[in-house]
């Protein structure tokens, strides 16, 4: 911003001066030297007018240019009606200063054609934009030319990809039709659903068979468990609560173990508890804890340790290193895989709330993942130790599977 040397009088000398000056800014960069440019202040003739004895236009010349700028019309700045300027003025010989009243004008560039005149509303108004490229090809280098040419070549091939791209919906809409369109946009999203859920067989007969188990732990993963799974092999109350306090274990687990029955089965629950143990730590985990090998524990096969990988996480590429990252889609598969075994391992009805705690995530999120399992919600009191009973969520797999409606307009939320 520049301070110029031009002052407003009144007609009569006898009033004395009006004491304003005026403030420029160029709109294209800071103006270095002052003494190169020419300003000239030009004010509206019509005085008895009181809308337009104050408008002002203000023109500067320089070696290349013109610039104009002026305090009225919608070239002006808001920022005149909205604060006051002032200039302050320092007399060498006395010491003091003197503060004036001052305008701010925002100069642009000029072009020979162009109408400064109030309320021009002519069709071929230039942007600034457009200015800007006149400079450049008249005065600009080969680079900055080569570069313009390359923008309008780009813009011009938005525009026709933008036509292509609106001329081919349109006659996709007329060839297929809205309704065959919609059917197509529900099945995307009912595709989009199943790519979070396990394998679900909708038409079984038997509840096992909705979510196999051999979907949920592969045969490998399954044998590789054994050697680890010893510590929930047990039955008392004693061993449960010795178990609890190494804190490596969820409370899902824990009173789960305290409700199955020792029978032929508990082998296979116990293989079952200690990969659903797993599966928690795994949806636990933060993104940069991938990288340390016994992040998942000492007691991971490596076998299950890839398969968790290769199945929940996904790759991606940063700082020049592949690396595997959970993201919020691949914790939702989790909780339905984890709810899936739970399911296996309860007689097809489980428990949401303590699994809900363990993963620490929301109640509406666990049901919205249960719901979209087709799962039966219900409530249930559940009997704390030491504290009053509790309502807990509780999920049932049931035969047909419950069909989640759209209601009331309400749109479905998708999972991500």
């Amino acid at each position: 911003m520049a301070a110029v040397g031009v002052w407003r009088y009144s007609e009569s000398a006898e009033r004395g001066p009006e004491q304003s000056a005026t403030l420029v800014q160029f709109s294209n960069g800071k103006l270095t030297n002052s003494e190169n440019v020419e300003f000239q202040l030009h004010k509206n003739i019509h005085k008895n007018n009181p809308r337009k004895k104050h408008q002002l236009i203000l023109s500067a010349e320089t070696d290349r240019l013109t610039y104009v700028g002026n305090n009225f019309g919608p070239g002006a700045l808001k920022c005149n009606s909205l604060c006051k300027y002032f200039v302050g003025m320092l007399n060498k010989s006395t010491g003091k200063m003197e503060v004036h009243d001052a305008q701010l004008f925002n100069m642009q560039p000029f072009f020979p054609g162009e109408s400064v005149a109030e309320g021009d509303t002519n069709e071929k108004h230039t942007s600034y934009r457009d200015k800007v490229d006149s400079l450049i090809e008249a005065f600009g280098t080969n680079k900055q030319k080569r570069a313009l040419s390359s923008r309008r070549l780009n813009q011009v091939g938005n525009e026709t990809l933008q036509k292509a791209v609106a001329k081919a919906a349109e006659n996709i809409i007329d060839k297929k039709g809205i309704t065959a369109l919609s059917n197509e946009a529900t099945q995307f999203e009912s595709q989009d659903k199943s790519a979070f859920l396990p394998p679900c067989h909708a038409d079984a007969d038997k509840p096992e068979d909705v979510y196999k188990f051999e979907d949920i732990i592969s045969t490998a993963e399954y044998q590789a468990i054994e050697a680890h799974s010893a510590p929930l092999k047990i039955s008392t109350a004693e061993e449960i609560c010795k178990l609890a306090q190494t804190g490596n274990y969820s409370s899902f687990v824990l009173e789960t173990l305290k409700s199955l029955p020792q029978d032929e089965k508990s082998d296979h629950n116990g293989h079952c508890l200690f990969y659903l143990q797993i599966l928690i730590r795994l949806h636990n985990l933060k993104n940069h804890e991938f990288k340390h090998k016994g992040s998942l524990g000492s007691d991971v096969a490596d076998v299950v340790k890839n398969s968790l990988m290769k199945n929940f996480t996904v790759l991606t590429y940063n700082n020049g290193r592949i690396k595997n990252v959970m993201p919020s889609s691949m914790k939702a598969k989790i909780v339905a895989y984890i709810i899936a075994l739970a399911l296996h391992i309860n007689s097809f009805q489980t428990d949401l709330t303590y699994l809900q705690r363990d993963l620490k995530i929301s109640e509406n999120r666990i049901l919205d993942i249960a719901r979209a399992m087709g799962l039966k919600i219900t409530k249930k009191k559940v009997d704390i130790p030491g504290v009053a009973a509790e309502d807990h969520k509780i999920a049932t797999l049931t035969l047909p599977l419950v069909v989640q409606s759209t209601l009331r307009g309400h749109k479905r939320k998708k999972m991500t």
